[in-house]
């Protein structure tokens, strides 16, 4: 019974070794649950490519093979061909008409962006996007260039959640953020079919414009992994941990079931809209009544 009395002290003082376990169980945590919840992206975070058109929907890309040059990978290839007088695909003399990204070689460099005289190609936030063989690897023009309305393709192996085509071009909206001030918050790019000019990147001269942007405070971003005195005022005390319980349940978006591939054809947009083939459905299985004068239906 004494040897166990005098051992006790030291067995006290072991207790030392878990001090640091025992603090950092009563901070916050650093991690997340992804995929459910995913940590807000850099707007000039470096993703997957994209081929713009202008706003009357004619593709940008002219098929100069500047991008290809450039690229220090040598994983773009590009052909151009002469536009027809009668239908032109872009503006200019001549379109591209092969326009191929090998992603197992792509560095994500963006030297591509900076290159291309009609701000044509441009990175989105996707970087969370596998393949099962190399062919898929490669991207063509009909999946690189954007929708009708604008927004890139979803393809079906690319985790896309909502958000994640709105600062498409942000790398290339970076107007001499380092450099004069003169030409901080002033746009020097054209219009992107659907979402129009997008607003320019500020500097330290205070033209800001981070809702258009997409440009957070860091403390905004990372609310759930700050201590409470570090975080911004609305998110702080029992009325903060509310807030930020809401904005939890709000970033956990349900699993989207992904198209499914015929004939080894990859899907050109990024699915059917819901309330479109409803609406076919109904008018298929409608009785005949003739054509629908102005204002009926």
């Amino acid at each position: 019974m004494a040897r166990r009395h005098r051992s006790l002290p030291g067995f006290l003082s072991s207790l030392g070794g878990f001090k640091v376990t025992l603090e950092q169980m009563t901070k916050p945590r650093v991690t997340v649950e992804y995929p459910r919840e995913k940590r807000a992206k850099p707007v000039r975070a470096h993703g997957r490519h994209v081929l713009n058109r202008y706003e009357d929907g004619m593709e940008k890309c002219i098929g100069c093979e500047l991008c290809a040059g450039v690229c220090p990978a040598d994983c773009i290839y590009v052909r151009g061909a002469d536009n027809d007088p009668t239908g032109p695909v872009s503006p200019g003399e001549r379109f591209g008409f092969v326009y191929e990204i090998n992603y197992l070689r792509c560095i994500h460099c963006d030297l591509c962006v900076e290159a291309c005289p009609t701000e044509a190609i441009t990175e989105t936030k996707l970087f969370e996007f596998s393949f099962t063989n190399r062919a898929d690897a490669i991207y063509t023009k009909a999946e690189l260039l954007v929708d009708d309305e604008g927004k890139p393709q979803q393809l079906p192996w690319e985790d896309w959640r909502d958000g994640d085509d709105l600062h498409t071009s942000a790398w290339m909206r970076a107007t001499s953020p380092g450099g004069s001030a003169a030409y901080e918050g002033r746009v020097q790019w054209s219009g992107e079919l659907g979402y129009g000019v997008r607003p320019a990147e500020g500097g330290q001269s205070g033209l800001r414009d981070d809702a258009g942007t997409g440009n957070r405070d860091l403390r905004e971003t990372m609310s759930l992994h700050l201590n409470d005195a570090d975080r911004l005022p609305g998110q702080r005390g029992p009325k903060g941990a509310l807030n930020r319980t809401k904005a939890r349940l709000a970033a956990k978006i349900p699993g989207r079931s992904r198209p499914a591939r015929a004939n080894g054809a990859f899907p050109t947009t990024a699915g059917p809209n819901p309330a479109a083939v409803t609406a076919a459905a109904a008018a298929a299985s409608a009785p005949d009544s003739g054509p629908v004068g102005e204002g009926e239906g």
